[in-house]
């Protein structure tokens, strides 16, 4: 189980939230929502240990994060609101580079069939710069079919810049996911295909 113990954030001196408490078990997905500048990509950063709350602890099958950060990453797959790509890199090279940073091993094989899944048959070789916005999310996104033991994906906008192929693509791995007993936390600004999914949410 991932929780949240009483989460506090702050930009300046305004508060964001406060007294924030939260947990997610498997199998579960939580939907974090709010409007623009509530704090929702702030509290993504905060459960990954990437930005420090004001106040309260993140805990991660019952023991804080910070307790043993190796073993927390080994089953974390956090992907940021932007596609986070090497424009002189290719499809490919960028997915494989991605998952190595992560200390995850991932030959040029395994990677065409990722792309592929993710509707970019055809595009594993071209550089990442002529790609569109959609196509470069969906080469981010393409790390999560390869994320098997990884039970927690913490995912920030996940669907923006998707076709509606697309979309059905990623909530299919979603379900897979969620039904395999991981974990999701995600945060979107719009209506999700999420039928059939076990969820929860939190509201900034």
């Amino acid at each position: 189980m991932l929780a949240a113990h009483d989460f506090e954030a702050r930009r300046g001196r305004r508060v964001l939230f406060s007294a924030l408490t939260l947990a997610v078990a498997p199998g579960q997905l939580l939907r974090v929502l709010g409007a623009n500048g509530a704090g929702k990509t702030t509290l993504l950063r905060m459960l990954v240990g990437l930005t420090l709350p004001a106040a309260g602890r993140v805990t991660w099958l019952g023991r804080p994060i910070t307790a043993d950060r190796d073993a927390f990453h080994r089953a974390l797959v956090y992907l940021g609101h932007g596609a986070a790509l090497k424009d002189d890199l290719s499809a490919r090279e960028n997915l494989v580079s991605l998952l190595a940073l992560a200390g995850h091993r991932c030959d040029d094989a395994q990677a065409d069939r990722a792309l592929g899944a993710a509707g970019l048959a055809g595009c594993e070789r071209l550089p990442a710069r002529v790609l569109s916005a959609g196509q470069r999310r969906r080469v981010a996104l393409a790390r999560l079919a390869l994320a098997a033991g990884q039970a927690l994906w913490v995912l920030d906008e996940p669907f923006n810049a998707l076709d509606v192929a697309a979309v059905d693509w990623l909530a299919d791995l979603l379900r897979a996911h969620l039904a395999g007993g991981g974990i999701v936390v995600l945060t979107s600004h719009q209506s999700l295909p999420l039928d059939g999914i076990e969820t929860v949410a939190v509201s900034l």
